[in-house]
């Protein structure tokens, strides 16, 4: 990861819990990616939104920090959990991935309001004027060049249809991607819970 790249700065993601989490990852392990990061756990995450290039160093009272976390939680206030059919493995020029189908509205509103609620305290994001209506889980990040492009894509190919069923994101976070030195660890700065929760502090790190 590289101070200022465009890719894992902070964002805004929804982590699914429970059974479904256990089946994303062993399905995950079964990838042949040696050098890629294969993800698992608590790194899997719907992204909400990409925030700002990267930084090493995010201080509590970062000011942009206490605007994405201040958004958010103003954006999820009153919105119920988000329900969503994990099914259909595909790949793409970054990684493998597997498609997260809303079975409701709450997603869509999120990204509406976050953007509203960014634009209002005046933050330019990364994503300033696109609409995000792809939602998926990342499986594998390439890391890279590809040594087993065949291999991977008939795996792809050969999951395609596979149902991982239908997983609730109860909480919004503002989070932090840590090169781990073999892959990636997602650290939770900020949360908002759906449902009517309202904002927690982030579980502290281990």
């Amino acid at each position: 990861m590289v101070e200022g790249a465009p890719r894992w700065g902070l964002g805004a993601v929804l982590r699914p819990e429970g059974e479904v989490v256990d089946r994303l990852t062993a399905l995950a392990a079964t990838i042949d990616a040696p050098g890629h990061w294969v993800h698992g756990g608590r790194t899997l995450h719907v992204t909400l939104r990409s925030l700002e290039p990267y930084r090493a160093r995010i201080p509590v009272h970062d000011p942009l920090r206490r605007a994405y976390a201040a958004a958010l939680e103003e954006a999820a206030q009153g919105l119920p959990s988000a329900q969503v059919r994990l099914a259909g493995v595909s790949a793409h020029q970054g990684g493998i991935l597997v498609g997260a189908r809303p079975e409701d509205e709450t997603l869509a509103a999120l990204r509406k309001r976050y953007a509203h609620a960014l634009e209002s305290r005046g933050v330019r994001d990364l994503e300033h004027g696109r609409v995000r209506d792809l939602w998926y889980v990342s499986l594998v990040h390439f890391a890279a060049p590809l040594t087993n492009a065949r291999e991977l894509v008939q795996w792809c190919d050969a999951h395609a249809d596979a149902d991982l069923g239908t997983a609730e994101l109860r909480t919004a976070e503002i989070v932090q991607f840590v090169h781990t030195g073999h892959g990636v660890r997602v650290e939770s700065l900020e949360r908002a819970v759906l449902g009517g929760g309202g904002g927690v502090p982030p579980r502290p790190h281990s």
